[in-house]
């Protein structure tokens, strides 16, 4: 609950006492001195401020009447409120007759300080609950159908289809700045930041978006993106869920195996993905060896590089001998050395499928 602080007592107090003639102080619902033009008096207990609370009213003190409270001036003392509700106390040092006409504005001033101070509390407060919800219904831990209500509460529209984006930041302003510019020019966005420099982006699945352009926008204003991974459309928490595993998965086989590329879209690399998230599979191994034992005995990189030509142009000879240059004999030959380190045949279709599957986790030099 929003309550009167110190910071914001004295707040109320140097503003009034910058453009009056006399002594300011702020107590707490409790009748305590949180700000004060005399240091001295913080902390202290204000018998006539615990009248205006007793009375919900004013309460004006002359000379005599000060002398019979405890730590009490002769002034006016006036209720604070906030959306009816009383806060505290604000109390003018003078005499009732002179200070009156200044105390009214005052208060008004402060209550108004008091409504702004609120205000930011609570869309901080929002801000924050909505980062903790977004964490824990993007991470799958808690209530998913409990914590899917909140969201519609606060106004965060689960039901969108989402397209989860993460960002890996090399450099610049971290990775919540980012979030903040995001979501305010990509309304109902999710924005989550695993780390300092990374930054997980749901959008809505409806916005058309050419994610090179986005990411030169992101640069001209100060963050250096290292590289993004773009998933494909989620269509409820659980999709969204896996989305976020995959794009994480690509981003890091991108990182080890693919460093030159900055754009993954897991459209392209859906397969070298879901193999890079078994890597340590004993299974792919065996996928591995062939590849090994050629690079192994190709200081060049050429046979390699013939090879994912081979495969990108899916075993269709003139079109991979176009590619690199060469003679379609020379291209044979290049085929028939790598069957014979390999021991594999990547002029057969299961070998080129295994060559194909084993390039997805080598990196490239």
């Amino acid at each position: 609950m929003f309550e009167l602080d110190h910071d914001l007592a004295q707040d109320i107090v140097d503003r009034a006492m910058a453009i009056l003639p006399c002594n300011v102080n702020v107590m707490d619902s409790q009748g305590l001195i949180l700000g004060s033009g005399e240091p001295e008096r913080i902390n202290t207990r204000h018998e006539g401020a615990q009248l205006v609370l007793a009375n919900g009213r004013n309460v004006e003190l002359d000379q005599e009447a000060a002398r019979c409270l405890k730590g009490v001036q002769p002034g006016v003392n006036l209720p604070l409120m906030l959306d009816d509700r009383l806060m505290g106390v604000l109390g003018l040092t003078g005499d009732p007759q002179q200070v009156r006409v200044y105390a009214e504005l005052v208060r008004m001033t402060a209550e108004m300080l008091l409504a702004q101070r609120h205000l930011q509390a609570d869309q901080q407060w929002r801000k924050q609950r909505c980062d903790d919800l977004l964490a824990l219904l993007l991470g799958g831990t808690g209530d998913a159908s409990r914590l899917l209500d909140e969201a519609r509460q606060l106004g965060l529209k689960p039901q969108l289809p989402r397209i989860p984006c993460l960002f890996e930041l090399a450099s610049g302003p971290d990775a919540e700045a980012l979030a903040g510019w995001l979501m305010s020019r990509y309304p109902d966005s999710w924005c989550v930041s695993p780390a300092r420099h990374s930054l997980l982006w749901c959008r809505p699945a409806g916005v058309a978006l050419e994610v090179s352009r986005l990411v030169e926008r992101i640069e001209r204003h100060g963050w250096a993106v290292e590289r993004s991974a773009m998933g494909t459309a989620a269509q409820g928490l659980e999709q969204l869920r896996r989305g976020y595993r995959r794009v994480r998965d690509l981003l890091a086989y991108g990182r080890e195996v693919v460093p030159q590329e900055r754009l993954l879209s897991l459209q392209r690399y859906r397969l070298p993905a879901l193999l890079w998230r078994h890597r340590n599979d004993e299974a792919l191994d065996e996928l591995l060896e062939p590849l090994l034992r050629i690079q192994a005995r190709d200081s060049s990189g050429q046979l390699l590089a013939t090879l994912r030509a081979w495969c990108a142009h899916d075993g269709q000879s003139q079109a991979c001998a176009e590619a690199l240059g060469i003679h379609r004999n020379s291209l044979r030959y290049r085929l028939e050395r790598i069957a014979e380190l390999g021991e594999v045949d990547p002029m057969r279709l299961e070998g080129m499928l295994s060559l194909y599957l084993g390039l997805q986790l080598l990196p490239i030099r």
